[in-house]
């Protein structure tokens, strides 16, 4: 009963769901214990405060993943334009009236409700989604400068530039993404070398109107200077030479009371430090897991837009995942990119569930599509059969 039940509603790679759960009981789990001194500080005692809390964004980023999954992924092509439209004024606003949190207007507090939400998680997802559909309609006319190219490079530019005004780390992932997906789409190297000159000049452009050009700085040097380790580096190296190869154990780390951020910039530390080495080689073939499902979704694909779709989404969750535990273990500067599927967040949980259900979307097309195909073939063959007298 429980297997038809599942069978019928999670559809889609299941491989990949279980990829996701896993990750859910993980992020759980380390939440917990790297919350558990700023529970006790901030929420009078209550320890649990923020293990409810996160397990109810897990649980709403799941649901949100199961609505994604549920809708035909072309569906998304029809709203690409439309978020974008809805995503650059709102990145606009946020970083004049957005709440500012760490020298950063990041945030806008949505009414009623006082949530914060970050547009610009809205605006990455948007955008490759626009990519990917105007990449698959435009196949022919890629070297149509005015019709084709322009449309693509401008709102690529633009909705990077926008969103380093307040947080750079996400731009550059983004611009990185939006290139590789034009490399797919077969977009000429000539006009993406164009777009990477722009993109640096309007993009450095925006990095020094913007907020964070002194922070993006002083990282770079940091990290560029054999001589210093900044702090959070430093307590990131304890956590993770004290885990050793197998760790402290689940709710023992030490350096969560230190460490700034333990609960999201810092997290892969207390995984390391809390289940070593061989916790950290987990999540890190985890990762690649999903990467991988992400590609063989791309290469089942029936269309060019639920492939450039699935492989524009799959990137930047992964690309962002190595950056954070790259971060962690010191082979790049810090940033503010949050671990996906691990970290505590709440926009950030909502919209990779709901990046997550879009690969599940393509998935499950194309399985239904290759299920009515091999059911097709059979009924025709016995259709054209010669009945014997």
């Amino acid at each position: 009963m429980m297997k038809k039940w599942l069978q019928e509603n999670l559809k889609g790679d299941p491989m990949l769901w279980g990829i996701v759960i896993i990750f859910s009981l993980i992020s759980v789990a380390v939440v917990y214990s790297a919350t558990g001194t700023l529970a006790y500080k901030k929420m009078e005692g209550n320890t649990e405060y923020f293990l409810f809390k996160h397990s109810s964004l897990i649980l709403l980023g799941l649901g949100c993943m199961w609505a994604a999954h549920k809708i035909n992924y072309r569906y998304y092509s029809k709203l690409s334009l439309l978020a974008l439209l809805v995503s650059a004024p709102l990145l606009i606003v946020t970083y004049f009236y957005g709440s500012n949190i760490n020298e950063a207007s990041r945030w806008i507090t949505i009414p009623v409700i006082n949530q914060t939400f970050q547009p610009s998680d809205l605006a990455k997802l948007a955008l490759i989604s626009y990519l990917a559909s105007m990449l698959s309609k435009k196949q022919q006319m890629l070297h149509d400068i005015k019709r084709t190219l322009i449309p693509i490079f401008g709102w690529t530019v633009a909705i990077c530039a926008l969103i380093a005004l307040t947080n750079t780390s996400t731009a550059v992932l983004l611009f990185i993404t939006c290139l590789l997906l034009m490399f797919i789409g077969r977009v000429p190297v000539k006009y993406l070398a164009a777009v990477v000159v722009a993109g640096g000049i309007i993009g450095g452009t925006a990095l020094t109107l913007g907020q964070r050009l002194d922070t993006a700085v002083s990282r770079m040097e940091d990290f560029m200077d054999p001589t210093k380790t900044a702090f959070q580096l430093e307590q990131s190296y304890i956590a993770i030479a004290t885990g050793g190869v197998v760790g402290k154990g689940p709710g023992n780390s030490d350096q969560r009371d230190i460490l700034p951020h333990p609960y999201s910039d810092f997290i892969y530390a207390i995984i390391l430090e809390e289940y070593g080495l061989i916790g950290g080689v987990v999540v890190l073939f985890l990762y690649l897991a999903l990467l991988y499902r992400g590609l063989v979704t791309v290469s089942k694909s029936n269309g060019a837009f639920g492939g450039l779709l699935s492989a524009g989404v799959s990137f930047s969750l992964v690309m962002q995942a190595l950056i954070n535990m790259g971060v962690a273990v010191g082979l790049g500067p810090i940033t503010g990119l949050p671990l996906p599927l691990l970290s505590m967040g709440g926009t950030s949980l909502i919209f990779t569930g709901i990046s997550l259900g879009i690969i599940l979307s393509v998935s499950r097309a194309d399985t239904e599509f290759t299920r009515a195909a091999t059911e097709t073939v059979p009924n025709k063959i016995q259709a054209n059969k010669p009945v014997n007298a």
